[in-house]
């Protein structure tokens, strides 16, 4: 009031348009100045509290230098009369725009609420190694998702909306969604299954069913891999989760078995500490578990000895490198201790019947000689 009868006194003083510009123009220069300044300070302010709660503060200061700067101005230009007709004239409305600033109200609170639950479960994510960085944005979208649900629902008792019909039409809605879109809901249960249970992580080395190769990306819908062959596999997570899992580098190695043959009259002895001897100098397996050599079984041509050994940091480079390695080796000392490594072969024998061993040619009988 005592802002405004002082406005007043100046317009008096200076009667005429040129006072009444001159007057606005320091008012327009005062409101720029003030946005300024809240703005500087709102860039302080960021420093020390949440950027949502900062710029709600800045929203609601700048509203109301908004509004202090219109009504100097109608003090200005005098029309202080015309504007109390029209704040009666709109009396009529009072309830409607009570309502609407209390909807302005909660939608500043649920977007402070959601920045809230964003920065709390950031720190939580922070403080403990067990939730994943996905884990926390899908339960971080959520939280937001949630807050503004009950800001909508809030808004709506604002403004007296019916929720009971609402909630029966949406429950209606929601049983068509559900009939056509059954699959789509599946994977969306199955994500979040696989998000809790975590069978596997972005970047480990996996086999699901038939289809093997790195996790890239784990959505709410689906799960991505890149095969070795640099071929990308989109699977719906309800498909995944009913799949057999096979998680090959979780634990951080892996035991790989190379199956090899040994002739039948060499020692087996001799060449099972022969290949573990050959395994030890290898740098690209490990010597914690130490390479070991086992006599799986007697083959058809060969005596099969299987090679055992460890590596780090599962990959499939890692694997073939280390197989490569192996086999070169063993193969080398094999080739020095003169172990013979047999191509596949078979005995073929006659079956004694009376008259000899007979080919039948056509109509015709031959006995083979020395089968008299």
């Amino acid at each position: 009031m005592v802002l405004a009868s002082l406005l007043q006194w100046i317009v008096n003083q200076f009667p005429g348009s040129e006072g009444q510009f001159f007057l606005s123009l320091i008012v327009g220069i005062g409101l720029i100045l003030s946005e300024w300044t809240l703005w500087k300070l709102s860039r302080v302010a960021k420093r020390d509290y949440p950027s949502r709660v900062v710029n709600v503060g800045l929203l609601v200061a700048s509203l109301l230098l908004i509004g202090s700067g219109g009504s100097l101005l109608v003090v200005i230009w005098g029309q202080t009369n015309q504007a109390v007709e029209s704040v009666k004239a709109l009396s009529a409305v009072r309830r409607a725009s009570f309502q609407f600033i209390l909807t302005l109200g909660v939608c500043a609170a649920a977007y402070v609420s959601a920045g809230m639950a964003d920065r709390v479960i950031d720190r939580l994510l922070q403080q403990t190694t067990e939730i994943t960085r996905h884990q926390g944005k899908v339960v971080s979208r959520l939280c937001i998702i949630g807050v503004y649900v009950i800001g909508f629902f809030a808004i709506l008792s604002v403004w007296k909306v019916n929720l009971q019909g609402l909630f029966v039409g949406a429950g209606l809605l929601g049983a068509v969604i559900g009939l056509a879109a059954n699959e789509t809901l599946s994977s969306l249960l199955a994500g979040f299954q696989l998000m809790f249970s975590r069978p596997f992580e972005i970047g480990d080395w996996v086999q699901i069913d038939e289809h093997e190769g790195i996790v890239t990306d784990i959505t709410i819908f689906t799960t991505r891999i890149e095969t070795f062959e640099g071929k990308y596999i989109m699977l719906p997570n309800d498909v995944v989760s009913s799949s057999t899992i096979i998680n090959i580098g979780r634990k951080g190695r892996l035991r790989l078995g190379v199956e090899i043959g040994v002739d039948y009259e060499a020692d087996p002895d001799h060449a099972m500490a022969v290949a573990k001897e050959a395994m030890k100098d290898i740098d690209k397996i490990l010597t914690v578990p130490s390479p070991d050599v086992v006599l799986k079984q007697l083959g058809d041509s060969a005596v099969l000895l299987e090679l055992r050994f460890w590596i780090e940091k599962p990959s499939s480079r890692r694997k073939w490198r280390a197989v490569t390695a192996v086999v070169r080796a063993v193969k080398l000392a094999y080739d020095r201790e003169e172990i013979k490594i047999p191509y596949p072969q078979q005995e073929v024998s006659a079956r004694e019947e009376t008259g000899g061993f007979r080919v039948v040619d056509g109509e015709s009988t031959v006995t083979l000689p020395g089968q008299d």
